[in-house]
């Protein structure tokens, strides 16, 4: 049986309701005894009639139900069939690189855990949808889903229910509750009264109960009286049906009541309507602007005008810290589209939109290796439905071909360092076959898909994709050589050989020197060449290259290749037999890529923390860590990425740990890791708030100690906030409470007494 009991810790991504719920409490009981009895439950209807409001106040309610959480998937602004199983993984944080079939995938990740899948918006998608809810079904049986469609997805075991209009049967019904509730948002002063009671209950009838008629009806209030409204839609209905209604037709209902709502915008708020409707999902004034404004609606007119829409519950104002952004619902979005289909205007807001959104992704790789990669990350993923769409415009047929492979090349930055790999795949791959004609744009696109494919494991398509890039190098400049050493250097060091792997990146490295690309390119390839020489045991010589390295992220301010550096850093100094600065190395990493989202980086960075805790003899937390390093491994598909070298040190860290702590210890502390939610196990395996174990000093924090292993190294306290990624008084507090609990004077003594530690731990 499916309970609504509270529980701690929940998981899952529901929004926060922004408004009342009114009226539906046999719906929602009726949906949750179904669910009690079927696992798959689907709520039907005409647009606007609150399926979506339905399913989302239910899903709150039975949150405590599920172990593993309540998540939703907004499916309205996903066109591309292909992308359905992505699209649910991303929501539910399954941050899988691989090239297996991803439905494949998710039916593993979901079969051992207890959730709930809201699939919201489905009737575009039915038939994959339909699939996808059978397949995971099939493979995890503490999986429920709650899908809200126009239709049903009919497969074996689904129960229906029909989310019917809201009772109009009084003038206390619950559709007169909700436009009461919805007017006083508008109006604050508005009430109903005995003189427009009856008139407010007439136009809920003319309605028929239908909440986003109510809501737009509601919105008139600012400039008309209840009994207005009723009298002007009184009259639309009767033009509209000759005189007559035979039956009510709820989807005439809804487009009359927004046709009338549309004739009593402002001409210039229609047009803008229509060209509002080319955006998925969200978007910001400067796009609108940008894209919708011409000599018919002058730029400086935009914000006026959307204002206008707004105040009528048109458009939707959504407010995230300093940012606006705004949005329709999918049923307003269709009839505007269909009027600038009716416009003749479609194709020509597809392509401005379309070219907005290629001036941003060229923008945001133009500035990528700076100090602002955190805020154009975050820009791109606000952005990704937008994207999104204009690449599937540009990949819908050869006439916009050659700009989609553009596109999808320059988006290299969303693929790979926002983690967005297997829809990279999808993406380059479609343009790849579109768009064949050799050039800079192809070769810049192979190089990107050659990224993506051994990241996902595909060593046979990357080594292929190299190929092609040395082919086209052969006659190209110096830019396309170094993507291409680049790219054989990456599969040799994939496929094993990692001499030939470190050659290659080296080559690399100077090709892109002498082409004056000191970008990101060129930092990857450094990473590169560093990891081959750690893997291969050089690890003086990776430490070379990876200060080569710092010194020219510092230059410009990067962070993202300088955690992978300092991820491989912290690999070379275990190496080294220094695993308290591995543990600083690593703790950097894991900061920044925590802060990038990147879940499989933040695993590895845990695995790192707790391959140095085994060394420096902490055999319980190695446990720990090891035991939360899987736990969120188990998210991303692929533990290490497949490299067989990290997977051995993996098994040999385990080893250590176990004889360390024993056997039963082990499996006590391992077991505590998995538990560990994900914010608690990068907040243990960073260590801020814990006091030393394992034979430590008592009285000194991981933070502390960790400060006081770079002091022994000789930095000063400015190079130990760099390191840390934290303010300079932060270490200066730090130093000044290991001077007071040590009884010390002098950084001599704080770097003596480290070594003594680090001798009577061998």
């Amino acid at each position: 049986m499916v309970s609504d009991t509270p529980m701690a810790g929940r998981a899952g991504n529901l929004p926060a309701e922004v408004t009342s719920f009114v009226g539906r409490r046999r719906e929602v009981a009726e949906a949750k005894r179904m669910l009690s009895v079927s696992r798959l439950v689907t709520l039907t209807g005409v647009g606007g009639v609150g399926k979506t409001r339905v399913a989302l106040r239910l899903a709150g309610k039975l949150h405590g139900a599920f172990a593993d959480g309540v998540w939703l998937v907004e499916l309205s602004g996903l066109q591309d069939p292909a992308l359905l199983a992505h699209e649910v993984s991303g929501q539910l944080r399954l941050d899988d690189t691989s090239s297996r079939p991803h439905a494949e995938v998710l039916a593993e990740y979901c079969a051992g855990r207890r959730l709930l899948l809201v699939l919201d918006t489905c009737e575009h998608l039915v038939d994959q949808c339909a699939a996808l809810a059978q397949t995971l079904l099939r493979a995890a049986p503490g999986l429920h889903i709650l899908a809200t469609s126009r239709r049903p997805l009919n497969i074996p075991g689904e129960l229906t229910l029909a989310i019917s209009p809201m009772s109009v049967a009084d003038p206390v019904c619950d559709a007169v509750a909700l436009f009461a509730e919805r007017a006083a948002a508008m109006v604050p002063a508005f009430a109903l009264t005995a003189d427009n009671r009856d008139a407010a209950a007439r136009l809920c009838r003319r309605l028929d109960g239908i909440p986003l008629a109510l809501e737009l009806a509601a919105a008139r209030l600012r400039v008309l009286s209840v009994e207005q409204i009723t009298a002007r839609l009184d009259d639309r209905f009767r033009l509209l049906t000759c005189g007559g209604r035979a039956g009510p037709d709820r989807h005439q209902t809804l487009r009359t009541a927004i046709g009338w709502s549309h004739e009593l915008c402002e001409p210039g708020e229609r047009l803008l309507w229509a060209r509002l409707s080319v955006f998925a999902g969200d978007f910001e004034l400067e796009a609108a602007e940008a894209v919708c404004a011409d000599e018919r609606l002058a730029a400086d007119t935009v914000l006026e005008l959307l204002s206008g829409l707004v105040e009528k519950s048109i458009v939707l104002r959504e407010e995230n810290g300093a940012e606006v952004r705004y949005r329709m619902l999918d049923t307003l979005r269709e009839y505007g589209r269909d009027w600038l289909e009716a416009l003749g205007e479609l194709p020509a807001l597809q392509v401005r939109h379309r070219d907005l959104y290629v001036r941003l992704a060229r923008e945001c790789e133009a500035e990528w290796c700076g100090p602002h990669q955190v805020a154009l990350r975050g820009r791109l993923i606000r952005e990704h439905a937008n994207l999104r769409a204009a690449l599937d415009f540009c990949l819908a047929g050869p006439e916009e071909a050659a700009v989609g492979l553009e596109l999808a090349g320059t988006l290299w930055v969303l693929w790979v360092a926002c983690g967005l790999t297997r829809e990279g795949r999808h993406y380059l791959d479609r343009a790849l076959v579109l768009h064949r004609t050799p050039g800079a744009v192809r070769s810049k696109a192979v190089w990107a898909c050659s990224l993506v494919a051994l990241t996902q494991g595909d060593f046979v398509v990357g080594d292929s994709l190299a190929a092609e890039c040395r082919e086209y190098a052969r006659t190209a400049d110096v830019a396309a050589a170094a993507r291409a050493a680049h790219a054989s250097g990456l599969a040799a060091g994939h496929r094993g050989d990692l001499e030939l792997g470190a050659s290659l990146s080296s080559e690399s490295v100077e090709l892109y020197r002498h082409s004056g690309e000191h970008g990101s390119g060129m930092l990857i390839a450094m990473v590169d060449h560093a990891m081959a020489r750690a893997l291969m045991g050089d690890f003086d010589g990776a430490v070379a290259v990876l200060e080569q390295h710092r010194a020219e992220s510092e230059k410009c301010g990067e962070l993202w290749t300088r955690s992978y550096s300092d991820y491989v850093r912290g690999l070379a100094e275990l190496g080294g037999r220094r695993p308290g600065s591995a543990v600083s190395y690593a703790r950097a990493s894991l900061r920044v890529r925590h802060q990038f989202g990147e879940i499989a980086g933040v695993a590895a960075s845990v695995d790192l923390l707790a391959w140095a805790a085994a060394a420096d003899g902490q055999g319980r937390r190695a446990g720990r860590l090891l035991g939360a390093a899987d736990r969120i491994w188990r998210s991303f598909g692929q533990p290490q990425a497949g490299c067989s070298e990290l997977m051995a040190a993996r098994d040999r860290c385990e080893r250590d740990a176990r004889e360390l702590a024993g056997d039963k210890p082990f499996d006590v502390a391992f077991a505590e890791g998995l538990r560990l939610a994900f914010e608690e196990a990068i907040s243990y395996a960073l260590g801020d708030d814990e006091t030393a174990t394992d034979a430590e000093r008592p009285g000194l924090t991981r933070r502390e100690l960790e400060v006081a292993g770079l002091v022994a190294e000789g930095l000063s306290n400015r190079l130990i906030a760099e390191r840390l990624y934290v303010a300079k008084r932060t270490v200066d507090a730090h130093v000044e409470h290991i001077f007071t609990k040590l009884g010390f004077r002098s950084r001599t003594q704080i770097a003596t007494w480290v070594m003594e530690q680090r001798i009577s731990g061998e």
